[in-house]
Formats: C-alpha cells, structure tokens, sequence
C-alpha cells in the first residue's frame, strides 16, 4: 500500500483494521488478504468452491470422519455472540466432538470451508502470534453470487491489474470460467493486444500510461500482488529471473527498476540498526543504484516511523 498510495500511514491502516473498514481473511490463492468489506463480501462468496476444495486437498485425511457441514455449524457456535478463538484454541475445541481428528487440521479447515475474518489485532502492523477466528456475518458476506458478482470482480480486478487476459484474471483469483464473463463485458471493455496477439482488457478510463514513462524504483515485499496477477509475467521478468524470486511455494521481495525485476532484498533488524540488503541480477548504473539506495531508505523510514534507526545498506553486485 505504501507503494501505491500517496500521504498512507501505518497508523492509518491500523485504525481501517480496528474500525472494521478493512478485514483479514483467507481468500485467492488460499491465502490470507487485507481488503475493504465491500470486496470481501464480493469475492469470498464467489470463492467459497476453490477454497473447500483447498480443505479437502490439504486437510482431508487428517478430519476424516468429522461431517464438514457440521464442521461448520458446530465452528459457527462456538464463535457465537462475537467470541474470538485462535486457531488452535477453536482446533481443541473442535476435537472434543471428533476426538479422532487432528485439531490443528480441524482448525484449518474452519478457514477453508466458511466465511471467517482475523479481527484486530491481527493484521496490523508488526503484531505476532496466533491467528484469531471470529464471525464474518456483520459484513454481510452469507448469500449466494450471482452473475452481477462475477462482472464486477472481473471490473475490480482490471481496476488493479489491467490491461490483462481472462488467463490473467483466473490465475489471480483461481475461478474458471472468467472467459465467458469477459466476453459478456467487452463492448464495455478497451481491447488491446500484446506482441504475441493475446487479447488484453482494460476499463475505458484507466490510466494507461505512455509506455516512455519512466517507472519508479520500487521495493515490493514477499508475495506482492504485482508479481501473481498475471499468467504472463514476461511483462515484470524473464523466465531466469522468475526462477529465482519464485522458489517453490515462496515468492521473494524484489526490486524493480524501470517496472522490471532487477533483484531481491532482504531486511535484517537488531535492537537498534536496520540492514536492508539489495541482490542485483545485473549489473547496476550509478543512477539506478542511488535511486535503489534513495528508495531503501525511504522504506526503512517508514516502516519505524516512532523510532530512530541507523541504516546500513548494503548493495550487492
């Protein structure tokens, strides 16, 4: 976000969290999400499929025997009357009316197979420590999707990340599908086409711009929504490049000049000294790496804005 909004604050964010404008919860990719509860009420229902088949994929063997259904339900109760349990706490529980299941799977799963969010503290900023469960039912996410749901999601999501293919949209969100809803909404759509002649969709009015624009440094963290939004990534990487920020499952913090890949940083802290560490893949200029070091030091700045810190950065080549 500190990349991509002007005048943001950590501060900021954390009120949107503890005021319930923002909420955490296990959405694309399986993951967990920070988003605004109109988008969450959107897009976990649409979701609810793929994420029960992630249960079952991960969790199956290990809640054999245990009704999913009732999973829910009995997950539900407990949570009634805005009790929070972590998620181990809510596993333990679980366990008592199906003792021969694993409770840390049982409490995975609940994630899985119903609408749940992390409340406050979870979420903000450097705070640590077991996730908590609560009930999701004050953001009125409990109906069904429709098609209207699915047209506005493919809009949300060319919002962010367009121009882009119906591939790239299911990739980002893991619905099938999409190509039908793209066909719907393309006399709404400006078309365009990659030097391949893959087809690309954007909003009319997005900003595009020229592509002599220069792009500024960035510094994005693990798992940035920039690098997963799209089945083509030769646009941010090459293949080689790719190969070493994506590393399995882990997808690593990375830098870009000039809106490409060019490296990966890391960040060390002790008591009083920051140590952020740039690992170029090619060499530097001296412009590009002043710009590097300009924009480290900007991050740091911002991510102890209480606190005095002495920066060390050091830039590899």
């Amino acid at each position: 976000m500190w990349n991509r909004l002007e005048g943001f604050a950590i501060d900021d964010l954390t009120a949107a969290i503890e005021n319930r404008e923002l909420v955490r919860s296990t959405l694309m990719r399986a993951t967990q999400h920070l988003l605004s509860v109109p988008d969450f009420r959107l897009i976990r229902p649409q979701l609810a499929p793929l994420l029960r088949r992630v249960q079952r994929t991960a969790f199956g063997r290990r809640v054999a025997g245990a009704d999913l259904d009732a999973l829910v339900t009995e997950a539900r109760d407990l949570l009634a009357d805005g009790r929070t349990l972590t998620r181990p706490e809510l596993g333990r529980l679980l366990a008592r009316r199906w003792p021969d299941a694993d409770p840390a799977a049982l409490g995975w799963s609940v994630q899985y197979l119903g609408p749940v969010v992390h409340p406050a503290p979870s979420g903000t900023w450097n705070v640590r420590g077991a996730t908590p469960f609560a009930r999701a039912d004050w953001t009125g996410v409990h109906r069904e999707p429709t098609l209207q749901d699915a047209y506005l999601l493919v809009r949300r999501y060319l919002a962010a990340f367009g121009p882009a293919s119906a591939a790239d949209a299911r990739l980002w969100s893991g619905l099938a599908g999409l190509r039908e809803v793209f066909d719907y909404l393309r006399p709404e759509l400006r078309l365009f086409a990659d030097p391949s002649g893959k087809e690309l969709f954007d909003l009319p009015d997005a900003p595009r711009p020229d592509e002599d624009v220069p792009a500024p440094v960035r510094l994005l963290p693990e798992f940035d929504a920039t690098l997963l939004a799209h089945a083509d990534r030769s646009r941010i990487m090459t293949a080689d490049v790719r190969r070493r920020v994506c590393d399995g499952a882990a997808v690593a913090s990375t830098v870009l000049v000039d809106g490409t890949v060019t490296g990966t940083w890391t960040a060390k802290r002790t008591a009083d000294t920051v140590t952020l560490t740039v690992r170029p893949f090619r060499p530097l200029s001296p412009t590009d790496r002043s710009a590097i070091e300009a924009e480290a030091e900007r991050l740091l700045t911002f991510t102890r804005p209480h606190t005095r810190h002495d920066v060390q950065l050091t830039l590899c080549q």
